[in-house]
């Protein structure tokens, strides 16, 4: 099923990466050349920690490798510390959600949910990171800014267990706009998000999850 493939996705780190909480610029940047690393990971990082919750809608393409390409949509929510939640609607209902400690991933139409223990800090599984420390983003990429004026940066995990090879973060007005992520798999993932809300306040119901009664229920 193309949908199930989505859930695989997530947790292979071909997804969510591309859901980070932005805050405004702190201050415009003139330089138009490439920043260093040091100058990049500085900026990242800035917009990143002031922003304390983010809400969006989402519109994902995956194309090239082996496996078929497909097109998702659906909402998304994440909120420091350790919290996010992503629901895709279309083409089929599936869920991934965390309130920190355990994260659970439902497929409505296999009437099935799965359970596992999750690292509330930063590491290589991009999900993580939207909802982690901003602060550990720079111990586990290598964070890069091409172009000095153009808020737009390159993540490159430096793990060589990780499961995709880079990926990229564009926003306009302080706003996450696009993420494009290349996996190891040869497939490329675009992800757009619209209708972005920062720092609104999210219920913490939002973030937990009960399986309902007849799903089959897997603890990994």
């Amino acid at each position: 099923m193309q949908a199930k493939k989505t859930i695989s996705a997530i947790l292979s780190g071909t997804l969510l990466m591309g859901v980070p909480m932005y805050a405004t610029m702190t201050s415009a940047v003139a330089a138009t050349t490439a920043a260093d690393n040091l100058t990049a990971s500085k900026r990242l990082n800035a917009l990143l920690v002031n922003t304390k919750s983010m809400t969006a809608n989402f519109k994902q393409t995956t194309k090239g490798g082996k496996q078929a390409s497909g097109n998702f949509s659906g909402t998304m929510a994440v909120q420091r510390p350790s919290k996010f939640r992503w629901q895709t609607t279309k083409p089929s209902d599936q869920l991934v959600v965390t309130s920190g400690s355990k994260l659970w991933i439902y497929d409505k139409d296999l009437e099935q949910a799965t359970s596992q223990s999750v690292n509330n800090q930063v590491g290589n599984t991009p999900a993580l990171l939207l909802s982690g420390d901003p602060s550990k983003i720079s111990n586990n990429f290598k964070i890069a800014q091409p172009y000095g004026d153009k808020n737009y940066y390159v993540l490159t995990p430096k793990s060589k267990s990780a499961n995709f090879r880079n990926m990229s973060i564009s926003f306009n007005g302080g706003k996450p706009v696009m993420m494009v992520l290349n996996d190891n798999l040869g497939q490329t993932t675009t992800i757009k998000f619209n209708n972005i809300k920062l720092n609104p306040s999210i219920n913490s119901s939002k973030f937990k999850f009960t399986p309902p009664k007849g799903v089959d229920v897997i603890r990994q």
